[in-house]
């Protein structure tokens, strides 16, 4: 559709005007109409168009006294067309300085109106066009930066960029959405259901709101899951708390979509830099959340105080002295603890909440700590060593020999972080790259293989080496492929590919940055010397 404002003092030129277009499509459509160039401006100030027709002289404000308002006070981005009943150049030059589009002689035939009719159609289209693509990349852009700040990976540029298209700028948490699942589901459907929660979430927030649900995947399992940064302006804008706010929500997804979700709300965030933070915690309320009746929301300082609580830890100074036994690693003094502690569940006559408080109190500490020992341990680590151990909450609820055994293997392996640090991450890394250094390697890649958050590991990479990862990769591909160039006849292309370069100029550009000269020149060169 474009929406047209013709500007005539002359009514009948009006009137033939307004019949001409109805000719040719109803895809144009009169938006309004003016006798001068100021009525016209009245109107732009309140209503949006594609296409003015103005005549040139019109008494208040011309035609090109018009054009040349709306374009320097930025009034209108319309297209304009002037009609003239002189063919003088000078005015037609006038109109072309101030961008119009077409400059007519009067009586305007019909095939000149078409022709521009088709010019601002067609600019219409591509605006659009150009228009979609911008927001498909803003987008892209947008989710980009809001992974790397969940994910702590989140640049300089990344926050600048947030914060400028985020719609609020004060505290904020995040919360993750879990639908409530009685049975195991096929994956590809627990994906749709995923992309029908995530779709829910973003029409009951509303326009304003919607960049602020995500597509994520959950630290505690790497599956697809949906995210909110909840917003402190987001419930204050409602006057309502942030528990009000995330209740309603939750209401108006089960009766307005069908959808019976719990949250999972993570520690509260003073500005985008804690986001990531505060999704560790959410996944830690999630995995160490309390196994009894289903809860709609669980709000990670409501977990930490009934953790902490004197009234409701009954056996703290116990599984303190557990914990430490644990870091210390001393095996008898983690059995007595545990028999202690069983002792004082059985003379409370612990009921099964209680004993589901305290054994919730020792994995949230324990989880800490393993986070403690080492500077490098991701949270996903830790709570895939907890699963990996055969955690079952059940049975540590009645059966002391298991807990022995779970915390003992967790005491070994709070050990091995503390041995490992970043120096042992590292070490690791490089005998990656010296094993498979032809393949595709990424630091983010090893990120995910070592558990390490990859931000971080590129900057102790750095530190050790004085090089980025990267450069690392290429310069041990290179000194594979100087190996090669000696041991070997083989073609420069085939070295090439047995290092990992699957283009040839490139590689031969990298081999020149590291050696300074080619790889033909490097062989000739180093032969001639051996002899």
């Amino acid at each position: 559709m474009v929406r047209i404002l013709l500007v005539d003092d002359e009514p009948f030129i009006v009137q033939g005007m307004k019949a001409m277009i109805e000719q040719e499509s109803p895809a144009y459509v009169i938006a309004g109409e003016a006798a001068d160039g100021q009525e016209a401006l009245e109107f732009l100030k309140h209503r949006e168009v594609d296409l003015i027709i103005a005549d040139i002289q019109m008494p208040v404000m011309s035609g090109l006294e018009l054009l040349e308002t709306i374009r320097k006070e930025k009034i209108s981005d319309a297209y304009v067309m002037i009609l003239s009943g002189y063919s003088d150049f000078q005015y037609a030059q006038q109109a072309l300085r101030y961008d119009c589009i077409d400059y007519v002689l009067k009586p305007v035939k019909q095939e000149d109106l078409r022709r521009v009719l088709g010019q601002v159609e067609k600019l219409n289209r591509q605006k659009e066009e150009q228009e979609e693509r911008e927001q498909i990349l803003e987008q892209a852009m947008l989710s980009g930066s809001i992974s790397a700040a969940l994910t702590g990976d989140m640049s300089s540029q990344d926050l600048e960029f947030l914060e400028r298209h985020l719609p609020f700028s004060g505290p904020l948490r995040y919360v993750e959405l879990e639908e409530a699942e009685t049975v195991e589901i096929p994956e590809p459907e627990r994906k749709q259901r995923v992309q029908r929660l995530f779709l829910a979430c973003q029409r009951i927030v509303g326009k304003q709101w919607e960049n602020c649900c995500v597509m994520d995947k959950a630290p505690d399992t790497g599956k697809r899951c949906v995210g909110m940064l909840l917003a402190a302006e987001m419930a204050s804008g409602k006057q309502q708390t942030e528990q009000e706010y995330l209740q309603a929500f939750l209401e108006r997804l089960k009766t307005e979509e069908g959808i019976l979700a719990t949250a999972y709300a993570g520690s509260r965030a003073e500005g985008l830099d804690g986001l990531a933070q505060s999704r560790r915690t959410a996944a830690m309320v999630k995995s160490l959340r309390v196994f009894g009746e289903r809860r709609e929301i669980l709000w990670y300082e409501e977990e930490q105080e009934k953790s902490h609580g004197e009234n409701v830890i009954i056996c703290k100074d116990i599984l303190d002295g557990l914990v430490r036994a644990a870091e210390e690693n001393d095996r008898e003094e983690i059995g007595r603890k545990v028999e202690e502690l069983y002792r004082q569940v059985s003379s409370a006559g612990m009921n099964r909440q209680m004993m589901n408080m305290n054994l919730n109190y020792l994995l949230f500490e324990l989880a800490h700590l393993a986070m403690q020992q080492n500077d490098m341990v991701s949270q996903e680590e830790v709570f895939s060593r907890i699963r990996g151990n055969g955690f079952e909450l059940q049975k540590m609820r009645g059966d002391q020999e298991y807990v022995k055994r779970f915390v003992r293997e967790y005491a070994e392996y709070l050990v091995s972080l503390r041995k490992k640090g970043s120096r042992g991450v590292l070490a690791e890394v490089e005998k990656e790259i010296g094993e498979h250094y032809a393949e595709n390697l990424t630091l983010k890649e090893m990120s995910r293989k070592f558990f390490v958050n990859s931000a971080y590991l590129g900057q102790m990479f750095k530190k050790k080496h004085g090089i980025s990862f990267k450069e690392y990769l290429n310069n041990y591909r290179v000194e594979q492929a100087a190996e090669l160039l000696l041991r070997t006849d083989k073609k420069i292309y085939e070295i090439a590919e047995a290092v990992g370069y699957h283009d040839l100029d490139y590689f031969i550009n990298r081999f020149i940055a590291v050696k300074g000269c080619t790889p033909s020149r490097f062989r000739k060169k180093t032969r001639e010397e051996e002899e």
